[in-house]
């Protein structure tokens, strides 16, 4: 287990002020990892690192691997008390929205944001995310497929044109976006995560663990929920599922 001391963080001139970066060749989960010293009193902005994961995550529980230090994989620590109160779902828009803006700097390039907070290029899938915590903080973790993906998926220098970047490069400027979401309120953040999400006024998909729905994307209310109106006029307000763009309107 890699732990982030809360203490002594390995941290350079290199990362943003208040950012305290540890960056190790291999773990299981970076995810693991940072509740584990989360739990042992890590800082708000621990940040931990992998060029490898041997046991990580997605949502629902799916793997997500990549080629050894070919990849962003992280994980971010943010402590409630430390930050302006707001609903946990939006730290992880946060984390997506900024991997957005990063990747449009660096690789001019900027990935489509599909509800909650995967990202995606042309319609395959550059980034994931998956969100643990406890009462007082909450641990994202986000994986970045930057210079190499599965054949399902894509990767930011692959679908790139004009630049290319490496996976601490895209981190530090993740780092600033975030630092700048955090300022905005929640109802700001909310309008700013609307404005970016490409799932609104689609024709759109949704699976659940007991149901699948079929409709138009009409809204995203400020608790997180996706709203989905049916053929039939009925409107579905969606906590979780899995999202699958049908065709865009």
């Amino acid at each position: 287990m890699n732990l982030v001391s809360p203490n002594q963080p390995e941290n350079t001139g290199a990362w943003p002020n208040g950012w305290w970066v540890s960056v190790v060749a291999e773990t299981g989960s970076t995810n693991a990892d940072l509740l584990a010293s989360a739990h042992n009193g890590a800082a708000h902005h621990s940040v931990l690192v992998a060029k490898f994961q041997s046991a990580g995550k997605g949502r629902l529980d799916r793997t997500w691997v990549a080629e050894p230090g070919s990849n962003l994989l992280v994980s971010l620590l943010f402590r409630f008390a430390d930050t302006i109160e707001r609903p946990t779902h939006q730290f992880t828009q946060m984390v997506g929205m900024a991997a957005a803006l990063a990747s449009k700097q660096l690789v001019q390039l900027e990935p489509q944001m599909k509800w909650p907070n995967d990202l995606l290029i042309d319609g395959k899938k550059v980034s994931g995310i998956l969100a643990q915590g406890a009462a007082d903080f909450i641990v994202v973790g986000i994986g970045v497929n930057v210079g190499w993906a599965p054949p399902d998926a894509v990767s930011l220098n692959a679908a790139s044109r004009t630049a290319q970047t490496k996976p601490l490069d895209l981190l530090r400027e993740m780092l600033s976006h975030i630092e700048a979401l955090e300022a905005l309120d929640p109802t700001q953040l909310h309008a700013r995560y609307v404005k970016q999400l490409s799932t609104l006024g689609q024709e759109v998909q949704v699976e659940m663990a007991k149901q699948v729905v079929t409709g138009r994307a009409s809204r995203v209310l400020i608790d997180g929920r996706l709203e989905v109106v049916d053929d039939s006029g009925q409107t579905h307000q969606i906590d979780t599922g899995d999202v699958v763009h049908l065709r865009a309107q």
